[in-house]
C-alpha cells in the first residue's frame, strides 16, 4: 500500500484503535459528572470524535471547529487559521476538546485559548495520538490514546493533502 507514491507501514490497527477509544471514553466519563460539550477539530479528528462520542454512556452535545496548520505539507506551520468557528455559545460550558494528533502543541494551545476567551467554564483535551518529541510549547493533553514516534501518519481521519483519511488503520508514511 502507498500514498502519493510513498510506501506505508502499519503503526496502529483498527482493533487497537477501537479498544483504546473504549478505554478513553470510560476515563473521560469518570471526570465529567454532568453533561458536557465535545468540540471536535476538523478535518482530522472527525472520525475519532464520532467513534469517541458513540462510546459514551452519558449525554453529550457535539460541535466542531475547523482550524488549519498544515496546508499541503508534512510539517505544522506553527500558526493556525480558523476556517470554521463553533455554532453555539459556550459561555459557562464544560468542554472536551478532541483532536487527532498533538505534536508541536501550537494548534491545541491556540484553540484552548480561543475557547477560554469564549467563556468556557472548563476545558479538557483529548487526542488520539501524541508525538511528545515534537512539542514546541508546554502542553500535555488530559486524555491520550497512543504515544507515537515522530513519523508522518495517515489513516483513521489523518491525511496527507486530503489523501489517506479513509484508511481504517493508522500508517506511517515511509
Amino acid at each position: 500500500m502507498d500514498i502519493k507514491g510513498r510506501p506505508l507501514k502499519l503503526l496502529i490497527s483498527e482493533e487497537e484503535i477501537k479498544n483504546r477509544i473504549r478505554e478513553l471514553a470510560e476515563d473521560i466519563q469518570k471526570h465529567f459528572s454532568e453533561p458536557f460539550l465535545v468540540v471536535g477539530l476538523l478535518k482530522g479528528a472527525f472520525v475519532f470524535t464520532a467513534d469517541l462520542i458513540r462510546s459514551f454512556s452519558v449525554p453529550v452535545k457535539v460541535d466542531f471547529m475547523w482550524v488549519s496548520s498544515y496546508g499541503s505539507s508534512q510539517e505544522s506551520q506553527g500558526h493556525i487559521k480558523l476556517v470554521k468557528d463553533l455554532d453555539r455559545d459556550i459561555e459557562g460550558q464544560r468542554i472536551l476538546l478532541v483532536d487527532d494528533i498533538l505534536d508541536t502543541g501550537h494548534t491545541l494551545l491556540e484553540v484552548c485559548r480561543l475557547l477560554e476567551l469564549k467563556g468556557a467554564k472548563e476545558i479538557k483535551t483529548c487526542v488520539l495520538l501524541d508525538k511528545r518529541e515534537r512539542r514546541k510549547v508546554y502542553l500535555e493533553a488530559d486524555f491520550v490514546g497512543f504515544e507515537v514516534p515522530n513519523l508522518f501518519l495517515v489513516g483513521y481521519g489523518l491525511d496527507w493533502d486530503e489523501e489517506g483519511r479513509n484508511l481504517k488503520d493508522i500508517y506511517a508514511v515511509l
